[in-house]
């Protein structure tokens, strides 16, 4: 609609409508989520008993709060430790490959960048389960030549962290890509002109230019490999992560230690974020 052009009453009242309830239906679970996590209660759900920060340092012997419960901590633990080396190697594997797919022509480069789009595509249960039958034939083909096995082929931290980044190195490719097209040529060219190597042209101009989304898509790598749950749950062995111990627990009865849980996860977020809009606003002035 042209926003110049007066609109009728009924308009204004539905798009105050719309906008009332679509923010309701994103958030109103959030809210509730926040509240129950500070409920008196042994169940995450109606009714409320009061108020209480048990959930969060409760030492027992019936409340474990979130900072005492050894169980979640670990998987806390363990989801940091994955995410941390997944953006590493996702950042390293994205920015290299939107340097290829953005300067280099080659033969089936057409071809090579739509496979490189495919794990997107493809439902990350598939991707899971896939990933998890080609290590154990190739781990099992490789104890029938050398009778040894290769324990980083099972199920584990390290198959967690193949297994994901094959996807998420994907979404950095395409964040630092999107940037690269923008950028000006002729940067590179002025300082190889007045002597700079090739390694300074890279450091200095090129990814100086780049770093604003390199940052951008690590960021993007470790909050993507944090909640990962679809494609994690087929590769992780005895250690889960945490979205994984916060399913079992959810699917098996819990207490507000789980709400507990998502307030810390959502307040975090929430400052990050915060705290990006207002880093970009400022260098927007």
């Amino acid at each position: 609609m042209i926003r110049s052009l007066p609109s009728s009453k009924a308009y204004s009242w539905g798009f105050r409508i719309f906008i009332i309830l679509y923010f309701l239906f994103l958030f109103a679970p959030l809210v509730v989520t926040m509240v129950f996590a500070f409920n008196n209660s042994m169940y995450p759900s109606l009714p409320w008993e009061g108020f209480t920060l048990d959930w969060f340092f409760g030492n027992g012997p019936q409340k474990y709060g979130i900072f005492h419960d050894q169980s979640n901590l670990r998987s806390l633990g363990m989801s940091v430790r994955v995410a941390l080396s997944v953006t590493v190697v996702s950042t390293i594997l994205g920015t290299c490959a939107a340097f290829l797919f953005e300067q280099e022509d080659f033969r089936f480069k057409g071809l090579l960048y739509f496979l490189m789009l495919a794990p997107l595509v493809i439902p990350g249960v598939i991707l899971g389960i896939s990933i998890l039958m080609f290590a154990n034939t190739l781990g099992s083909a490789l104890e029938s030549l050398f009778g040894g096995y290769a324990k980083i082929l099972g199920p584990g931290f390290w198959l967690v962290v193949v297994g994901q980044s094959s996807f998420i190195s994907t979404i950095v490719a395409l964040v630092v890509i999107a940037r690269l097209k923008k950028f000006d040529r002729t940067l590179e060219e002025a300082a190889y002109n007045l002597g700079a190597n090739r390694f300074s042209v890279l450091w200095f101009i090129t990814l100086k230019y780049l770093r604003p989304s390199i940052i951008g898509g690590a960021a993007m790598a470790f909050l993507m490999s944090f909640e990962n749950f679809n494609t994690t749950i087929f590769l992780v062995g005895s250690q889960a992560t945490l979205p994984i111990n916060m399913y079992m627990q959810v699917r098996d009865g819990s207490t507000p230690v789980i709400n507990a849980i998502s307030f810390l996860l959502i307040f975090i977020t929430a400052i990050i974020a915060g705290a990006n809009l207002v880093s970009g606003n400022k260098k927007a002035y």
